[in-house]
Parts: C-alpha cells; structure tokens; sequence
C-alpha cells in the first residue's frame, strides 16, 4: 500500500528560525532566473579579501591560471598555503556553493582555513564556469580539471598526495560528489576523503523534503529548479542525466572514498543527501551522515553564531581528524 504523502514541514530550530527572515533578505527563497543578474552582482555573502585569507600572515595567497579540460579555457585556482606548518600537510579541493550560477572561488572558503590552520593542509579553491551560461558539463569540467592539476603539482605545492580532499557546500558538495565519482570511474586522482556539506545531488526535485520545503527556507523547489534547469537545460529531471552532473543519478556508488554528509532537516536537499549515504553503505562504502534537527539550508553560514551551527562546524572536523590521523 502506497502511504499518502505528508507534506507538513518540519520547524526550524528556534535560533536559526528566529534569524531566517534576516538571512532571506540576502538569499531569496524562491529564486528564478530572471533573479540570477541582481544576485550576481551583489556578489557572495561571505567574499574575503586578500587580507582576510592571509590571516596575519599565517597564509600565502596565490591565484594561478591552469589549464582546462581537453582544450576547454584556462581556469583560475585560489591556492592558500600555511607558512609555520608542522608535518605533512594535507590539500584540501575545494567547490564552492551557489546553486551552480553564483558564487566564485573565495565563498565559503574560512571554513577551510580553520580546518588548515588546525589540521595542516593546503586550500586550492576553483573558479568554475557558471550556469546557464556554461551549461553542463562545463562546471564539472573546469573542477576536474583543476583537481588533475593540484593532485600533478603536490610536491611544488608543499602536500602529501596521500591526504587529498576534496570538499563542497551546496552546488559545490554536488561538485566535490561528481569529482568522486570521475576520480574513481577515471582512474585518479587518488582521494583521501569527501566533504559534502548540504550537497545538491538530484535534478529530479521531487523528493518529500523538497515538496514539504516548497516556499520555506532558503533554497526551496523553485530556486533548485531554477539551478538545475541552468545546468542542464530541457534535459533536466529526464532520463539521460549523467551522474557526473547529479550524482544521485549515479548507478553504483562502490568504491568511492570515505564520505562525510551533513544536512538540516528542514530543508530541500535532506532526503537525497540522506539517500546518497544510504546507498554508500549499501554499495559497502563508508560514510558518516549529520541530519541537524531544524536546520535551514546553509544555516551553519548564515547564522555562524548558533548552537547548532557550531555543533555542525565542530563535527565536521573532528570527522577530518579522524581521516587525516588515522
């Protein structure tokens, strides 16, 4: 018997609901296309400028030109590198959020400098082509590209090979997940470890949490449709979508490195995320799944300060402890 389905949504916690209407003044909700101009040239919530990412010059900043993907243009990384580390460092690749049509190579990337400067690692952070102009699969091609290169150019870069991650928020855990599966089904680079914070995996949009989400939060069902349809155009929520693209359509998920998944409860992408560590165990994989009671999505970005999002932050890198000191 098919039970009827419940669309009541689950509350916010308190703190991050009580911040929710000032966060939406920045993010609208439900985005369409004809929104994407205005909130590009607001620019990313959380842009950080050169002196930020030196963080009193306990960092080297770098943008390097490298080259794309069979012939594609050149791409730009972000490379910050720690100038007092001890022992051997680690890379950490990352892609960045925005729904696959904003955002650049310097959002979300403090997050990564408190896992650097505590863990030792190496940051080199991508700028890939954005939606709907560079459709797919432009994004995920400039993001392989780049990580072909930062795995090529370990020794110059100062890391071990060994202790490569890759690591996303949103679109970007969408990204980091397709760089997984290309890495595995393309023979390398070899990867430590996927970071895949409220990652964006399934074009079909159709999931409970995104039908009881419609309206609320941040990034409801018409804002990941608006995305999805940038990347992919007509062929979006059909059946020739490649995994490479959205990685729930993936097949098999065998042989994949360790995976971290977190997600809030009250937002679009909890059930795929949730089903996409499901079928990593059930393929005989590891991963460790957060599902935050209450959470918006992005929250721990939005309202850093909240209990939850520090539980979330905390939990995040006890997990890179664990891989990175075993």
């Amino acid at each position: 018997m098919t039970l009827p389905l419940q669309t009541t949504p689950p509350p916010f916690d308190p703190e991050l609901g009580a911040a929710l209407a000032a966060v939406a003044e920045q993010v609208p909700s439900s985005l369409t296309a004809d929104m994407i101009p205005a909130l590009r040239q607001r620019g990313p919530v959380d842009a950080a400028t050169d002196d930020d990412l030196r963080r009193d010059g306990r960092f080297t900043v770098e943008e390097r030109q490298v080259p794309g993907l069979d012939g594609d243009p050149d791409i730009s990384l972000l490379i910050l590198r720690p100038t007092a580390a001890r022992g051997p460092l680690g890379c950490v690749y990352h892609t960045h959020g925005g729904g696959m049509i904003v955002g650049d190579n310097r959002s979300g990337v403090p997050e990564l400098l408190d896992w650097a400067e505590e863990l030792g690692l190496v940051v080199v952070s991508v700028e890939y082509r954005l939606a709907p102009e560079t459709p797919h699969p432009g994004p995920v091609n400039d993001c392989y590209a780049g990580l072909l290169w930062t795995a090529a150019h370990a020794d110059e870069l100062g890391f071990d090979p060994d202790r490569l991650i890759v690591a996303g928020g949103s679109a970007g855990g969408g990204l980091a997940a397709a760089l997984a599966l290309l890495a595995r089904d393309r023979g390398g680079p070899a990867l430590k470890g996927q970071m895949l914070i409220c990652p964006m995996l399934d074009d079909r949009n159709d999931t409970p949490s995104a039908i009881q989400m419609a309206g609320r939060g941040i990034w409801d069902r018409t804002a990941n449709d608006t995305g999805w349809t940038a990347l992919l155009g007509s062929a979006r929520g059909g059946p020739d979508v490649s995994p490479y693209a959205a990685p729930a359509r993936a097949t098999d998920l065998g042989g994949l490195p360790p995976a971290f998944i977190d997600v809030g409860s009250a937002e679009t992408f909890r059930d795929e995320d949730v089903d996409y560590a499901t079928r990593i165990w059930q393929a005989g994989g590891v991963a460790e799944l957060h599902v935050w009671p209450g959470g918006f999505h992005g929250f721990d970005g939005f309202v850093p300060q909240a209990a939850l999002s520090q539980e979330a932050r905390a939990a995040r890198l006890r997990w890179l402890h664990r891989l990175l000191d075993a």
